[in-house]
């Protein structure tokens, strides 16, 4: 549909069916939204194009803290908050995406076919990653060019980049895959992208929880193919919200911390000749902490029992949501993170130890929500060491609540959730 069409279609509310299924109540206040995307894509790549809509939502890990890289066990769930696309297929090579708030990129995916180091932490090196990694599984890619806008708090814990790399993958799927690219390799690819492209080592995690959409339970015990459950388990009609409190803190200059964690998780493996924790049964890895010690170190140790520790919360937490059993969950939610605060150590950096926002959003969390009426649970956020905390927090409480957070942390500070069940979808 040709850009003016599209824009009075939303506007009339043609789109409203699919509005509504994605974002629930309140599915109104997008069509401004993504009728602006269709004027951004218009004025900066022409109006005479057929323009494709696309919505890919962020994340919230919910348990499983810093456990995929060792294929291990997470829940997470794809949250109300979104990067949205207008986008067409254009001729040649060229992906150029424009990103409401940053500079455009233009991205010859024929020359930029290998990883450069010299671009790594750029989003051109995210497109071209993906290009890539659609290419070595066999799939087809060509050029698009694409407005983007996002209301995913970069730096948020909410997986900003990994829904900009589902969403570059998701429109490759469509545009030259004819949409028969599955989430589940989608997120693949986009893991590929940000390791070798963007030159982070993160998991699988983010990405698999952007594009499946709702509550899910991933074993990622084989990466290549992990299982995905979803739990339909519906956190709103429990009357319940998430939130997410934004501390602040910087994730600049934290890339050795995060690296750290795998790196030290794999360390601990290799004194058993194994590449990952999942792979060394937690009975050896305890039988020779002494070994494990002299090789890697003591917070190496603690990192590895956080590990199994974890891996064995998600299944209580997954039977848990099955049962509709909210109070055992949000048990668990809080021991996940206390032994990712004691043992994993991600709440804030040893290099900055006088920066501990986190660790004080926490401690404010404990005083506010303590004694409810009803079970409420609070842990850190995301990867961790700055950035953000959540809480899952009774509906009568969320007022009080946010207040008592905010008077710290200023307004705007807290982020009101809910889940989403459409994980990276084309609209039109």
């Amino acid at each position: 549909m040709k850009a003016e069409k599209l824009k009075r279609f939303i506007l009339s509310g043609g789109l409203d069916g699919k509005l509504a299924e994605i974002y629930g109540e309140g599915f109104e206040t997008q069509r401004e939204r993504y009728a602006f995307a269709v004027d951004g894509f218009a004025s900066r790549y022409g109006s005479s194009r057929d323009v494709s809509l696309f919505s890919v939502p962020g994340r919230s890990e919910l348990s499983g803290n810093h456990t995929d890289h060792n294929h291990g066990k997470v829940i997470a769930a794809s949250v109300s908050v979104d990067i949205i696309a207008a986008a067409a297929p254009s001729d040649g090579p060229v992906i150029r995406v424009k990103s409401k708030g940053f500079p455009e990129d233009t991205v010859d995916i024929s020359a930029f076919a290998e990883s450069d180091p010299a671009q790594f932490g750029s989003s051109a090196s995210l497109i071209a990653g993906c290009a890539r990694g659609f290419s070595d599984a066999g799939l087809m890619t060509g050029g698009f060019d694409a407005f983007t806008t996002s209301d995913v708090l970069s730096g948020s814990g909410l997986s900003s980049s990994a829904a900009f790399e589902d969403m570059i993958g998701t429109i490759l799927s469509h545009f030259y895959n004819r949409g028969k690219v599955g989430y589940a390799r989608v997120a693949a690819v986009s893991k590929f992208a940000e390791n070798a492209f963007f030159g982070k080592p993160c998991g699988l995690m983010d990405q698999m929880a952007c594009a499946a959409g709702g509550i899910v339970a991933i074993d990622f015990g084989n990466p290549a193919e992990p299982v995905v459950e979803k739990l339909g388990f519906d956190l709103t009609a429990a009357g319940y919200r998430l939130v997410i409190i934004d501390t602040g803190g910087s994730h600049a200059d934290l890339t050795a911390d995060y690296a750290s964690i795998p790196a030290e998780m794999k360390k601990a493996a290799s004194v058993f000749d194994e590449e990952v924790l999942r792979d060394l049964p937690e009975e050896l890895f305890v039988s020779h902490i002494p070994e494990i010690r002299a090789a890697a170190g003591d917070r190496a140790v603690l990192r590895g029992l956080h590990f199994y520790g974890e891996n064995r919360r998600v299944d209580i937490q997954k039977k848990a949501l099955a049962d509709n059993d909210l109070p055992l969950f949000l048990e668990k939610v809080k021991e996940s993170g206390n032994s990712s605060f004691r043992y994993l150590q991600n709440v804030f950096s040893p290099a900055h130890p006088s920066e501990q926002g986190v660790a004080l959003a926490l401690c404010l969390c404990e005083r506010l929500l303590s004694g409810t009426r009803r079970p409420s649970a609070w842990r850190v956020h995301g990867g961790g060491f700055a950035g953000t905390v959540q809480a899952f927090v009774p509906e009568e409480e969320v007022e009080g609540f946010t207040r008592g957070m905010s008077a710290v942390f200023g307004e705007g500070s807290c982020h009101l959730m809910n889940i989403r069940l459409a994980g990276a979808v084309r609209l039109i």
